[in-house]
């Protein structure tokens, strides 16, 4: 049905000669043969499935194969019984069905389903989420609920072939009577709120221990947030076409030029705004002077009269066109982060986010984490090549180590730094998230802070 195909610079009739278009370089530098899932069948009961979905397909099947039945009728009965338990499961989750790229649209009324003819009828492949390969460039998937699925696939489209070559395949009809069964299947078992704000964990297909790894990690307390693997390294996010809007809603990016530049601006720690990095510094400085490098003990008088100071003596230096009309209120705002910065360690160590005699030591986190994601990000919308996303998510973790000193660390400048983005103090959604990111990322067996050694040995290999 699929195939990868090399594809060089598109050239377009006009009337006036042919014209070039700009080069899909992603697709030129990034293509490969693992368009669609290929997993092999191994021995009955022993295959590791790379999530949990896909194990309770597996262990369904599995079961049903075992089965002994005294007559036609029972054994009809529980083939029924295997297909409501199998779509109840897929109810529950997003499926995803592969388009050749330029035959999908933000628009799903517009998008050409691929339909397979067989000899049981038209078919159309459809996938879970675990089993989906690594990004291609010019074959996307597109991410549908039950439901959804069962308005927009065309109506002469006979069954759906869910998990085709993998362990646990099933054919299903798509008919009318069935799409209604799809829709109730859908309002009984999905629960939007359900799948967010978990940690889900790759057993298959993750790289090992190292850079790679490590880097992913940093992303674990947005990937708990939106119900996503943290060390999936074949990011497909919601569909193509839903990353598309999610990156343009929330980013402002809405091409390759535009990823490139934003998550060098996420690596280079220049998103987040150089003074709240300079306020954490100044205590720090207070801290060694005055504290022994105990940071809670720097007096917050004494902090916010440095933060001025410091602020004044460089304005000095500047000439005073530089300075504009605003520059006291800046201060004024400056000066103001001490206060909040103590009011969220407070509440950070009261809901044991920060350990009681700990203090958040920096905010790098919080553009070091989301550029971990925005790799994954500009993959999943084939803004960035696989070598991209890798080189980016390393980078990350190499400069998380040196910026921060552990997990917890990591998480209180990451919580510190999305409150102060997004919170204005109101201890509401936004810190709620991080909170319950923390709690689980701290207690949960298959986190990665319970994993993956914050500090790697210097020379560990990429992995993965």
């Amino acid at each position: 049905m699929f195939g990868g195909r090399k594809r060089t610079a598109r050239q377009d009739e006009d009337g006036a000669g042919a014209r070039p278009v700009e080069r899909y370089v992603v697709g030129e530098l990034d293509d490969h043969d693992e368009a669609l899932p290929d997993v092999p069948v191994p021995e009955p009961g022993t295959w590791q499935a790379p999530d949990a979905l896909e194990q309770h397909l597996y262990d369904l099947l599995t079961r049903h194969a075992r089965g002994e039945w005294p007559d036609a009728e029972a054994a009809e009965e529980a083939r029924g019984d295997l297909i409501l338990a199998y779509l109840e499961a897929l109810a529950g989750d997003l499926v995803y069905v592969p388009f050749r790229r330029e035959e999908t649209s933000p628009d799903p009324g517009l998008r050409t389903f691929p339909v397979q003819d067989t000899r049981i009828g038209r078919l159309v492949a459809v996938y879970t989420r675990g089993l989906l390969p690594r990004p291609h460039p010019h074959v996307v998937y597109e991410a549908y609920t039950l439901r959804e699925l069962a308005d927009d696939l065309p109506g002469d489209v006979d069954g759906i072939a869910v998990n085709q070559r993998t362990p646990c395949p099933l054919l299903l009809a798509a008919d009318d009577e069935e799409r209604q069964v799809w829709r109730a299947l859908h309002n009984e078992h999905w629960d939007e709120d359900g799948r967010a704000d978990r940690l889900v964990t790759r057993r298959t297909g993750a790289p090992p221990t190292g850079p790679l790894l490590h880097g992913l990690a940093l992303g674990a307390q947005m990937c708990f947030v939106n119900g996503e693997a943290w060390n999936n390294p074949h990011y497909h996010g919601l569909g193509l076409s839903m990353e598309h809007q999610r990156l343009a809603k929330w980013w402002g990016v809405t091409d390759r030029a535009e990823w490139q530049e934003t998550q060098r601006r996420l690596l280079d720690r220049e998103i987040t705004p150089w003074y709240w990095e300079f306020v954490l510094d100044t205590r720090a400085t207070l801290a060694h002077r005055h504290a022994n490098g105990r940071l809670q003990a720097v007096d917050a008088t004494v902090w916010r009269e440095r933060v001025e100071t410091t602020l004044r003596e460089r304005a000095a230096h500047l000439p005073e066109d530089e300075i504009g009309p605003d520059w006291e209120d800046f201060v004024a705002h400056v000066v103001g982060l001490v206060g909040q910065v103590l009011r969220y360690e407070a509440r950070f160590r009261a809901d044991g986010l920060l350990a009681p005699d700990a203090a958040v030591r920096s905010v790098a986190a919080w553009d070091l984490g989301r550029a971990s994601m925005m790799a994954r990000w500009g993959y999943g919308a084939r803004f960035a090549t696989r070598s991209e996303m890798r080189e980016a998510v390393v980078e990350a973790s190499r400069a998380a180590q040196c910026a921060h000193t552990s997990w917890p660390d990591f998480s209180a400048g990451y919580a510190l730094g999305r409150c102060l983005h997004f919170d204005d103090e109101e201890f509401g959604g936004w810190y709620q998230e991080m909170l319950a990111a923390h709690q689980a990322l701290t207690t949960h067996p298959d986190s990665p802070w319970n994993t993956v050694p914050f500090r790697l040995p210097q020379g560990t290999e990429l992995g993965g």
